[in-house]
Formats: structure tokens, C-alpha cells, sequence
């Protein structure tokens, strides 16, 4: 039974870090204000009109809440249109719309990870809150501190290479992922999105991961230290705990 438990428990362990990045990186693709704020930023209403696209404020919330629909909808490729002097225009290209449905392909992945983790977490807690009355209650808060610890380590190392060497991370990241150069192509797409709008996007994704991991932590601590100072009580205190 101890085998299985050490087993069961490595997993939850190695599940704890992948919950909280692909819960981050979910948590970044769905907030409008990391798309709008960016925008803001680094003057892309500016920067559009400049290359010929003037489009308002409200277009670019508009898009920031069409790229949030497109990946999390069933559509294969993006389609988003602007008015500009009466005419509707495509946003983006043909090799823009591909890159793009390779990043969905990318953020499914994603959200199938975080699911399948989250259930086996899930299941995992629920065996030791339940299992033979409580007995496991301290392990999984055990549990829970280690994979914290690890989830931890992981997201301040992705952080500080953030920092660090962030245009290098960033161009490797894209060789891994994608099997086409159609990341690079020239359009909207690179006005939209700048480099540092991907460095404030992977920072502050890094930064909620780093809280993120925090929670388990803090809730097993919190656990286990009250566990011992009622364990201390009780070894003070026996006679009372007999009558």
C-alpha cells in the first residue's frame, strides 16, 4: 500500500508544476487586459495608423475580444475584419491565419493538459481526505508542500530566464513549436503584437504562475503546523485527553 501511495504521490508531485503553467498560460490567452493594456503600451493604434490602418480604440478592444473567441471556439482558422473607409478589410494574411491556428493548436494542447492534471490532482485529494477516515490528510498536505515547492523552483527559473535573455527564449520557443516559419510573416500580426508585448505577456504569465503555486503551499503548511501545535497540546495535556 505504501508503494502505491509514493507512486500516486510522484505523480501528484510532477502534476502540481504542469497545472500551474498551463493554468497560466490559460489565464493569459483569456484576459482581455493583457491584450488591451498591451496595446496601450506600446502605442499599436499609433503604429497601425502610421502603416496605414487607423483603427480606434474600441477596434483594438474589439480585436483583443475576437482573439479571445477564436481560441476557445470550434473555428479552424481566424477571420477578423476591419472598417476603414467604408471597406471591409482583412486583418490578416493567409500565412498570418495559419501561425495562428498553429498557436490554437498549441493552447488546446494546453487546456488538454491542465484538464487531464487537474482530474488526477483532484482524484488524488479527494482519496486522501476520504481514505481509511483521514489518514492521508497529512500527506497530501505533504504532498501538496513538495509540489508547490517544485511548481515554485520551475516558474522562478522560467522567470529569471525571462529577464535575463528573454529575445533568445523567445525565438527558441518558436523553432520547438512550430514546423513553419509563418511566426515571422509580415503583416498585422507584427504590429499588433511587438516584442515587448510578448515580454510583458510571458512576465506577467510568469508572475501568476508564481502565485498560483503559492496556494497549494501555503494551504499544506498552514495544515501541517496546525497538525503539530495539536500534536504538542495533546503530548502537554495527555491526562486530560484520557478522562
Amino acid at each position: 500500500m505504501k508503494i502505491i501511495a509514493r507512486f500516486a504521490q510522484t505523480i501528484f508531485v510532477f502534476c502540481l508544476p504542469l497545472i500551474v503553467f498551463t493554468g497560466s498560460v490559460a489565464w493569459a490567452v483569456n484576459s482581455a487586459w493583457l491584450y488591451t493594456s498591451g496595446f496601450e503600451k506600446y502605442g499599436v493604434q499609433q503604429i497601425l495608423e502610421q502603416n496605414g490602418l487607423p483603427l480606434t480604440e474600441n477596434d483594438l478592444d474589439n480585436i483583443a475580444r475576437d482573439f479571445i473567441h477564436y481560441f476557445n471556439s470550434s473555428e479552424e482558422f481566424i477571420h477578423i475584419t476591419v472598417q476603414i473607409d467604408g471597406q471591409i478589410i482583412e486583418l490578416f494574411n493567409e500565412e498570418e491565419t495559419i501561425h495562428f491556428k498553429d498557436v490554437k493548436d498549441l493552447f488546446r494542447l494546453d487546456y488538454a493538459v491542465l484538464l487531464g492534471t487537474f482530474i488526477y490532482c483532484l482524484i488524488f485529494a479527494v482519496g486522501c481526505i476520504f481514505w481509511r477516515r483521514g489518514k492521508y490528510h497529512s500527506f497530501l498536505a505533504r504532498s501538496a508542500v513538495i509540489g508547490s515547492g517544485v511548481s515554485l523552483g520551475i516558474m522562478l527559473i522560467l522567470l529569471v530566464a525571462i529577464l535575463l535573455d528573454f529575445d533568445s527564449l523567445f525565438y527558441q520557443f518558436h523553432l520547438i513549436s512550430f514546423t513553419n516559419e509563418f511566426w515571422s510573416a509580415e503583416g498585422n500580426m507584427l504590429l499588433l503584437f511587438p516584442g515587448g508585448f510578448w515580454y510583458d505577456m510571458f512576465t506577467y504569465g510568469a508572475l501568476f504562475a508564481v502565485a498560483l503555486a503559492l496556494i497549494p503551499g501555503l494551504a499544506g503548511g498552514i495544515y501541517l503546523r496546525f497538525v503539530r501545535r495539536r500534536k504538542r497540546k495533546s503530548d502537554q495535556h495527555p491526562q486530560s485527553n484520557t478522562q
